[in-house]
This record gives structure tokens, C-alpha cells and sequence, in this order.
């Protein structure tokens, strides 16, 4: 990387796994992959080989870890608590629409979980990843859930937390975080293609 030059944030969520097939609240729960999870994760390979990271940085769940092995990076990936998905609370493992079922009105994005996260806990968390990759002396990988690179999106963007809810993301996917001169920007978002 040039002297001056600020690192890049590429971002992959986690590959598909049974619980984010049926989609169910997926935090704490230590799901593997599914076999086409593995698939996708192996699909990354050759995008990432192209490119020379400073740091790579993993969740702490199997399915964030494995992700970055099967993509090529897992030997240099060091873990991060901070990345961790959402804590869904009482909501683990529940569909949106159960939910609903009870909470018609709720949204995850303004209300958060009882027993778990709010979206400031989770932005919180994602601030201290950030000036951690703002440290790197070059770009910087990041495996890691859904929600948490949502936020930790927004975040970069200098947004609240639950701006993230404005953010699809799939599994599998690459996002690249960056600047336009020195304004924060989304460089590449959902990119799920092979």
C-alpha cells in the first residue's frame, strides 16, 4: 500500500448454513456449514488469492472460520470476539415471523432482543473492529455474519447501527469498503457472483 493510503475493508459473510437457509436468527448458535455452504466458501478462493491483505480477521464461530479457510486465508485469520453475529436472546433460532406472531410490530433494527442485543450494543462492537482495521498498513479481510457486517457497514459510513437494516447482504457474499478521496464509501456491495 502507498504511504498515505488508507486500508480497504473487504467484507464476506459467512457461507450458507441450514439455519440461514430457513431463516431462522442465527447468533450464538454454532452452526456448521452445508455442504453447498462449503461450495460458496471454496467459490472465494480465487477472488481473494488475487489480492494481498495485512490482516485478516475472523468471528469466532465455526462457520465464519471455516468460511475463511475454505476461501484461503484461515492460516493468517486471527479471531475476534467483537465479530461475533448478533446476540438474538430469547429470539435464537426463531424466524422473523414467529416472532411477529407475538410482536407484530417488531423490527430488529429499532427494538433489538430481550435477553440480547440492542443495535447500539452491537455498533459498539463494531467501532473498536474499525479502529482496529484503520490501524492495518494495509487491507484488511473480514469474516464474519450478516448483521454484524451490516452494522460494522453503517458504521464505516459514519451511520447509526441500524442503518445496517437498509443493507441486504446474502451468505457468501463480498462487500468492499473503502474511500473516494477521503470520504468513506461502499466500494463493492453483495457480491455473490463466482
Amino acid at each position: 500500500m502507498a504511504e498515505g493510503a488508507t486500508p480497504e475493508l473487504w467484507l464476506v459473510r459467512h457461507a450458507e448454513t441450514e439455519w440461514s437457509l430457513t431463516h431462522r436468527h442465527t447468533g450464538r448458535t454454532d452452526i456448521p456449514l452445508t455442504d453447498a455452504g462449503r461450495d460458496a466458501a471454496q467459490a472465494l478462493r480465487p477472488r481473494l488469492a488475487q489480492h494481498d491483505f495485512a490482516l485478516v480477521l475472523v468471528s469466532p464461530l465455526t462457520r465464519a472460520i471455516d468460511t475463511a479457510r475454505l476461501a484461503g486465508v484461515g492460516d493468517v485469520a486471527q479471531v475476534r470476539d467483537d465479530l461475533a453475529e448478533w446476540d438474538y436472546g430469547e429470539y435464537e433460532g426463531i424466524t422473523t415471523p414467529a416472532i411477529r406472531e407475538r410482536r407484530p410490530a417488531w423490527y430488529l433494527w429499532r427494538d433489538g432482543v430481550p435477553g440480547g442485543e440492542s443495535p447500539d450494543d452491537i455498533g459498539a462492537r463494531a467501532d473498536r473492529v474499525l479502529a482496529e482495521a484503520m490501524e492495518s498498513p494495509g487491507d484488511v479481510a473480514i469474516f464474519s455474519h450478516g448483521h454484524m457486517l451490516r452494522v460494522l457497514a453503517a458504521r464505516w459510513l459514519e451511520q447509526p447501527a441500524a442503518f445496517g437494516g437498509r443493507l441486504y447482504l446474502p451468505t457468501g457474499a463480498l462487500s468492499v469498503l473503502g474511500f473516494e478521496r477521503d470520504v468513506r464509501v461502499i466500494r463493492r456491495w453483495n457480491d455473490a457472483a463466482g
